[in-house]
């Protein structure tokens, strides 16, 4: 679940964590993968955004963890669905039903042995073939952007700017934009702590320089609007929406850079 961006110059301090939280979060992180897995093997048209909830829910108590959006400052229910035009926090509901062409963002948060593993996909309904080349597209940017993040994080020294450079000129080659008022965020024993992690270049150039350090564990989740980057909430306090009706795509990762260096990507088998 994506963090709200404040802009301001407030400088924070970066939670650090050792060899113990790396392995609870490659545990969490791993459940959290199996639960993308789940959703897109039953994933197809005529099936609800409860139907994939209920299925998320089902299987993170099975594992014997819980999901952290399910009550978060009262998010209704156990994942966030966000359909087409929706950026981000989109709420289940037995309304919606998928049909062929849709595109969805599925965004899971299971919490293991009290630790977090946040990620999440934009899945093609009746696959690549049966959406938009537009859909198609946004869809294969936001996935790239998230790796080309990573990679950079990958070649240290880097800052969360260098993270942000790199997810916005894969939107520019696109013809896309990022959206700035959602962010990545850190990540450990709580859902969400320090650092922010900005996804748009110019936004993030205003923020304090936040250098990327051993030790530190946070999500890239950027969101890649096929029009502007404006976002509007809806009236149910979560739901957030393109302004222009566009279509709205989102990937993300869990991240841990490691005692000796290396990049773990806990949210991958």
């Amino acid at each position: 679940m994506a963090d709200l961006c404040i802009h301001n110059s407030e400088v924070f301090l970066a939670v650090f964590h050792n060899k113990k939280d790396f392995l609870g979060m490659k545990k969490v992180g791993s459940l959290a993968y199996e639960l993308l897995e789940m959703v897109e093997e039953t994933l197809e048209p005529g099936i609800t955004t409860m139907d994939i909830n209920n299925l998320v829910h089902e299987k993170t108590l099975k594992a014997g963890a819980k999901s952290a959006p399910l009550g978060y400052k009262g998010f209704p229910a156990s994942c966030c669905t966000s359909l087409n035009q929706v950026v981000c926090h989109g709420i289940p509901s037995a309304n919606d039903v998928l049909k062929t062409g849709d595109i969805i963002n599925v965004d899971v948060t299971p919490i293991l042995n009290g630790y977090y593993g946040d990620t999440s996909r934009t899945f093609m309904v009746g696959g690549p073939n049966a959406v938009s080349t537009t859909a198609r597209k946004i869809v294969q940017c936001a996935k790239e952007a998230l790796d080309d993040g990573i990679e950079v994080v990958k070649k240290r020294p880097c800052f969360v700017h260098d993270i942000a450079w790199a997810i916005t000129e894969k939107a520019k080659e696109y013809g896309f934009s990022v959206v700035y008022d959602f962010v990545g965020h850190g990540i450990g024993k709580v859902f969400h702590e320090n650092p922010n992690i900005q996804h748009c270049y110019s936004m993030a150039r205003r923020q304090p320089a936040i250098a990327i350090k051993r030790g530190m564990t946070f999500t890239i989740e950027p969101m890649i609007n096929q029009g502007n980057h404006q976002t509007q909430l809806l009236d149910d306090g979560w739901t957030a929406e393109t302004t222009d009706g566009g279509l709205s795509a989102q990937f993300e990762h869990t991240i841990g850079i490691l005692p000796d260096g290396s990049v773990d990507v806990f949210t991958l088998p």
